[in-house]
């Protein structure tokens, strides 16, 4: 795997609450990631300005504010981040198959929906604590089997389930995976968690990485070591 295709697949997380310091993590990474996530911290701190600043350097932006609410004010939300030009956005799965198809018919242009699947914070006691029995693998396989039924293109879900959907689904959807550590990054609260490696080979086509370069003491180094890793 060469370096270039592996820095097309990274994700980075601008998990940080001001536009300052967003900014100045897209300028430093300029030179080597082109994605960036923006989640429910930084858009509740800077709103869609915060998406255009992004978008008007040039990269690509995630937009993951996990969708969940009557199908209408879904819809409406969709076309808001379509009219904003943001690549990706993320639905929860657990919102339901009239949900979802209202999501899909209110995306315009490129914009790829994605669904969420189960956070990667959650495990069997999670489940249970919500009233659901299966194991996590079944559940997750049922709501991606949603998903797709309702047109969704894409699957949010941790590394460690990435190639049970990339066996069940081929091709046929984009498999987007938070949960990634570098095997030389600290430990989290992320509970369902692999290597960029480990993530690409299950079948990742993205990887979402944020701690692990947004907190490290030099962002492009801990980058380049990301991708120092990937390569053959």
């Amino acid at each position: 795997m060469r370096s270039i295709a592996a820095r097309n697949k990274i994700i980075v997380a601008l998990d940080v609450s001001t536009k300052e310091a967003a900014l100045d993590l897209v300028r430093q990474l300029a030179g080597q990631i082109s994605f960036f996530k923006i989640g429910l911290q930084l858009y509740a701190a800077e709103g869609p300005e915060m998406v255009r600043a992004v978008l008007g350097t040039g990269a690509k932006v995630l937009l993951d504010l996990k969708l969940h609410d009557i199908p209408n004010t879904v819809a409406r939300a969709v076309e808001s981040a379509a009219e904003l030009g943001v690549q990706m956005l993320t639905v929860h799965l657990s919102g339901g198959g009239a949900m979802i198809r209202v999501a899909g018919s209110a995306r315009s242009g490129d914009l790829l929906l994605l669904g969420v699947t189960l956070l990667t914070s959650a495990n069997e006691q999670t489940l249970r604590e919500i009233g659901i029995p299966d194991k996590i693998d079944k559940h997750i396989l049922r709501l991606a089997k949603l998903g797709v039924a309702a047109g969704i293109g894409g699957l949010v879900a941790s590394p460690r389930e990435a190639k049970m959907l990339r066996a069940e689904f081929g091709k046929e959807i984009k498999i987007v995976t938070p949960g990634v550590r570098p095997s030389w990054a600290g430990a989290v609260d992320q509970k369902r968690v692999m290597t960029p490696r480990e993530a690409l080979e299950a079948g990742a086509d993205y990887l979402v990485i944020g701690r692990p370069i947004i907190a490290h003491r030099s962002p492009p180094e801990a980058v380049a070591r990301i991708l120092d890793e990937l390569k053959d």
